[in-house]
């Protein structure tokens, strides 16, 4: 009986480890199903939260209604003229697809909806077979279910593949996750290339993650000085970057990205990212004898690539947004994505930084074990799983440090840091399970789980009442989600069609529920009328009526308590929107009915 055991255990091993691609999209599959059924209410009221998810659906809908494939200019905002939005069309496929596909069931509004809830899980995929072999390679074959589960205590990473959440980022992490692999992967040319395509089609999608790009590009670099047998591993990812960035911005960048601008995949890093990739495919084929030379090599390398940047785009050594230094000041050094984690509230930056500080921690016991274990077992330190472990440590450190400069990167990290915390789980687990104290036995994998994952930050913030927003932010968060809503936004149809003057958050979202056109968006290349929308609600009545006349806008619509009303107030309590909040009346405004108990306020502009 214990022999039929023993061999049914031992052949579920071996079917585990050799089917470990399959039942990772099994589970996948599964995740898709809860979330669709758990989410399915914000699919139905297709709850597109942020701004740039209204504004992914409606640059979707307008290449499907026959924009060009090149020109991403967003006619409505800002109408006529409009204004570039600076994105690849590389994440409409999917999208554009599915729509299409659902289609052949249903209406064009339910296939709109369905698409939405669908098309965030798709990268989920990726990142998750990327996460299980990088966790087969480095800590064990039969590790991997302990990845995929890993990446769903991971808050700010799930965030990014929850239905409705289809703008790019998503797909982002998941050329990040397949980054990792490719450092991790033992055959240098196909994990090169692997990496080089992740950074390639990342950077195509934006630059959000350059600075991951540039540190897994740093790392392999690293790994030629240190053992000359990594040039083809150099080799491969510098073909991959140049060649890849060379495909993706013929493909997929827009007419307005063919100029030297700074916040896109433009001439100007095109040719940072082809000049880097022919610059280590020098360094891989020389590949000196000795290490000093190559590392004397790369840094010549690494100058020519800066003193060139510096040289030929001097305008991009600043801001790549190249904002005015007003719309800086009111709006981008506000921005709360891009501030230190540090600057962010107990109750939200402690979540985030929980996990990537366990799997930083997790990486370097891990890297120290397998030191210590190959130097007893008389091996090299130049194994790959010992590499492997060295480059998932700087990359969690570099993700950890990158915190403290923005909170964006706070999924990212979460990402990386779970090889290291699946590496303290198979290791903490088995001693703990096997402890003589039964105190230890029952209580110390709970404690371990939860300390490992990260979720005892979530436990503390939320039952200790530590930064508990006030009773004022719970009602600016509550104003500011119902005039978000299908419901609150669609009676507005029952006018005809108009330019809308309205916030600038409340601008995408009012494209995507209504036929009326608005005024701006929070996008930097949007930066002249997002200054006219904030002129007009914090300056005097006269000029707030001459800024809207002058954007041929018929409609105000104000949403009373929204997040944005509450800094035009607290920066100009006499403005325009200061006094309209009051209730004072304009002899060019005329208030229009809404159904009752609707969040928002129209007028007609005279």
């Amino acid at each position: 009986m214990d022999d039929r055991r023993s061999a049914f255990v031992r052949d579920l091993a071996i079917d585990f480890d050799r089917r470990w691609i399959v039942l990772t999209l099994v589970a996948w599959a599964a995740i898709v199903a809860w979330y669709l059924f758990d989410d399915w209410n914000r699919i139905r009221w297709l709850a597109l939260g942020d701004t740039d998810d209204n504004m992914r659906l409606a640059q979707v809908r307008a290449w499907m209604g026959g924009q060009g494939w090149y020109d991403l200019r967003q006619y409505r905002l800002n109408p006529p003229a409009g204004f570039d939005i600076h994105w690849s069309r590389l994440v409409d496929l999917p999208l554009a697809g599915l729509i299409l596909f659902f289609r052949l069931f249903t209406s064009d509004a339910w296939a709109q909806k369905l698409a939405c809830g669908v098309a965030p899980l798709l990268p989920l995929s990726l990142a998750l077979l990327g996460l299980a072999a990088t966790a087969r390679r480095l800590v064990a074959p039969l590790a991997w279910p302990l990845a995929v589960a890993g990446v769903l205590f991971a808050g700010a990473t799930m965030m990014m593949f929850a239905p409705e959440r289809i703008d790019h980022h998503g797909w982002q992490l998941a050329m990040l996750s397949l980054t990792v692999a490719g450092l991790c992967d033992p055959h240098g040319p196909r994990g090169g290339a692997l990496v080089g395509i992740a950074s390639a089609v990342s950077l195509t999608i934006g630059l959000e993650m350059l600075p991951f790009a540039g540190m897994a590009g740093a790392i392999i670099a690293l790994r030629w000085i240190w053992q000359r047998e990594e040039a083809p591993r150099l080799s491969a990812y510098a073909l991959t970057l140049g060649g890849g960035c060379a495909a993706g911005y013929a493909a997929f960048a827009s007419y307005a990205d063919r100029v030297p601008r700074c916040d896109a995949l433009t001439p100007v890093w095109l040719s940072v990212m082809v000049a880097a990739g022919a610059l280590l495919f020098v360094l891989a084929w020389t590949s000196p004898a000795q290490r000093m030379v190559r590392l004397a090599m790369a840094v010549v390398a690494g100058g020519i690539i800066a003193a060139g940047f510096a040289h030929q785009f001097p305008q991009c050594l600043g801001r790549p947004e190249q904002v005015s230094p007003e719309l800086a000041r009111a709006w981008l050094d506000n921005v709360r994505e891009a501030k230190p984690i540090f600057r962010h509230p107990f109750r939200t930056a402690f979540p985030i930084a929980a996990l990537p500080v366990a799997g930083l921690i997790g990486a370097c016991v891990a890297t120290w074990r397998t030191r210590r274990r190959l130097l007893a077992e008389g091996r090299s330190l130049a194994e790959p799983v010992m590499v492997g472990w060295v480059s998932v440590t700087l990359f969690t450190a570099f993700a950890c440090v990158a915190l403290c400069w923005q909170v964006r990167f706070g999924p990212g990290a979460q990402m990386l840091a779970v090889p290291g915390a699946v590496a303290l789980v198979w290791w903490l687990g088995p001693l703990l399970l096997n402890h003589r104290s039964l105190a230890v036995r029952v209580f110390g994998p709970v404690l371990g789980f939860l300390l490992v994952t990260g979720l005892f930050a979530n436990l503390i913030v939320q039952h200790t009442g530590v930064d508990r927003p006030s009773r004022y932010t719970q009602r600016v968060n509550r104003a500011t989600g119902r005039c978000m809503t299908q419901p609150a936004l669609e009676p507005l149809d029952a006018y005809a069609k108009q330019t809308v003057f309205t916030f600038i958050d409340l601008g995408p979202r009012l494209i995507v529920l209504s036929h009326h056109d608005a005024i701006a968006g929070p996008y930097h290349r949007n930066g002249d009328a997002m200054l006219d929308v904030q002129h007009a609600f914090q300056g005097s009545p006269d000029q707030a009526h001459a800024i809207m006349r002058r954007h041929r806008a018929t409609l105000l619509l104000v949403c009373p308590n929204m997040a944005e009303s509450t800094v035009y107030r607290a920066r100009a309590p006499r403005g325009f929107y200061g006094q309209l909040a009051h209730n004072r009346k304009f002899a060019w405004l005329t208030p229009l009915p809404l159904p009752r108990g609707s969040p928002l306020r129209l007028f007609r502009i005279g």
